[in-house]
């Protein structure tokens, strides 16, 4: 199973943001409200065209109450 999109030579990890932010109801700028981001971020990063900052990932990590492995997929395994 691929775990990685290619575009243009970068990777790009897989996430759950969307379905997350569905869970709860929240619309992209709710969600990025939430973490101090602007909803174009939000849609970049559901969308896989960019990957979170670090910090960014952990703050995720809080506001869903997940690991960030259960939030982004990585190819340790693949």
């Amino acid at each position: 199973m691929r775990r990685y999109r290619y575009r243009g030579g970068e990777r790009f990890v897989k996430n759950r943001l969307k379905i997350l932010r569905a869970e709860r109801d929240w619309s992209q700028a709710e969600l990025a409200g939430r973490l101090d981001v602007s909803r174009q971020a939000v849609n970049a990063i559901e969308t896989g065209k960019h990957d979170p900052s670090l910090p960014l990932a952990f703050r995720m990590s809080r506001l869903f109450g997940l690991p960030i492995e259960q939030i982004f997929e990585d190819d340790v395994d693949g």
